[in-house]
């Protein structure tokens, strides 16, 4: 709260330097969203940030936030945004990638680093400046706006005993991760949140990666499958993305900029911090509903690390972008490897 306080605060005395602010235009914005408000965290972060950007900004700036379908499909914001058709979206980077094949890279990447080393390559390293280069192309600004703590691996209806097991099932899947999968035999889909469970519940899918426990917990898996396997080998920091169209966003004044990207660094410190103070207490509330949690044995992530490694090296032959973007997160992670190794404890 003191942070959000500090950030308010700050943006305030911009807006009142020199009268500048008082001067812009008025900015009325839609804001699609690819999560339902109620979602836990991930979907709670976006009316939030409305809420923060009306504070900052002195009621001169609106991003209203509309649930998902209000305005376009959850899953389908970046195209919209990027025609000018609605103004912005609350998303994840890794929706957009039939336009954009490296998005993923820009949401989560498998067996990938912490939230600090993540964001580190993200702004330090090069990220952001080909994230930046790939939606300028598509007509959009993106920003990261949430960051969330390490998800679960999935859930399933039986035990999976061995990698064999794997081979055959059908299962919502999310990301880079999703390919992993496909390497193993699994056939994946990419389902918004509200459509997993009546599909779990039907049959559609055997099986489920939704988020961590807290969210999945509320989404009530826990009803229809049984075994709830970890760690989140596919997702060990997640950042969710504020987008605009491009014009529009640079036809805001420096001001409004620094408005929104106050609000959006202000959300990646309350959503990192939520997420990660809800975990325990969910976890022994899904045990106590019968659930048994699994922890992957070595061999079963050794050969998905090995499937990664592959989808790597066949995808950057398929795309100059993709490969780009593998070859700086690589490159940073292997500069990082000394203060990684020499700088925390270890397990």
């Amino acid at each position: 709260m003191k942070l959000t306080n500090f950030a308010v605060g700050l943006a305030c005395a911009l807006l009142l330097a020199g009268g500048a602010g008082a001067q812009d235009k008025k900015v009325r914005w839609k804001m699609a969203s690819a999560f339902p408000g109620t979602l836990d965290v991930v979907g709670e972060a976006g009316p939030r940030f409305s809420k923060l950007i009306d504070r900052i900004s002195g009621g001169t700036m609106e991003i209203k936030f509309f649930e998902p379908g209000a305005l376009v499909p959850a899953l389908q914001t970046h195209d919209p945004v990027a025609t000018g058709s609605i103004d912005a979206a609350w998303t994840a980077a890794g929706y957009n990638v039939g336009k954009v094949p490296a998005s993923p890279w820009f949401t989560s990447v498998p067996f990938g680093p912490s939230f600090s080393e993540f964001m580190a390559w993200l702004t330090y390293g090069g990220g952001d400046e080909i994230r930046d280069d790939l939606y300028a192309r598509v007509g959009i600004k993106g920003l990261h706006c949430n960051a969330i703590v390490p998800e679960a691996s999935g859930w399933f209806r039986k035990e999976i005993k061995s990698v064999a097991e794997l081979k055959g099932l059908k299962m919502r899947f999310f990301g880079l991760g999703a390919k992993v999968m496909e390497k193993l035999g699994v056939s994946t889909q990419l389902l918004a949140a509200g459509d997993i469970y009546p599909a779990l519940e039907l049959g559609t899918i055997d099986a489920t990666e939704i988020s961590f426990p807290s969210m999945d917990l509320r989404l009530g898996v826990h009803q229809v499958a049984k075994h709830y396997y970890f760690p989140g080998w596919h997702q060990l920091t997640t950042i969710l993305e504020f987008i605009a169209n491009g014009e529009k966003w640079r036809a805001l004044s420096d001001q409004q900029k620094a408005m929104v990207e106050a609000a959006c660094s202000d959300s990646i410190r309350w959503g990192i911090a939520t997420s990660d103070s809800r975990q325990f207490k969910a976890l022994n509330e899904i045990k106590a509903k019968g659930v048994t949690l699994h922890y992957w044995p070595k061999e079963t992530l050794a050969a998905m690390k090995d499937a990664w490694d592959q989808v790597v090296k066949e995808e950057s032959a398929k795309d100059a972008d993709f490969k780009r973007t593998a070859d700086s997160y690589n490159k940073f992670r292997t500069d990082y490897a000394i203060w990684r190794e020499l700088g925390y404890l270890k397990d």
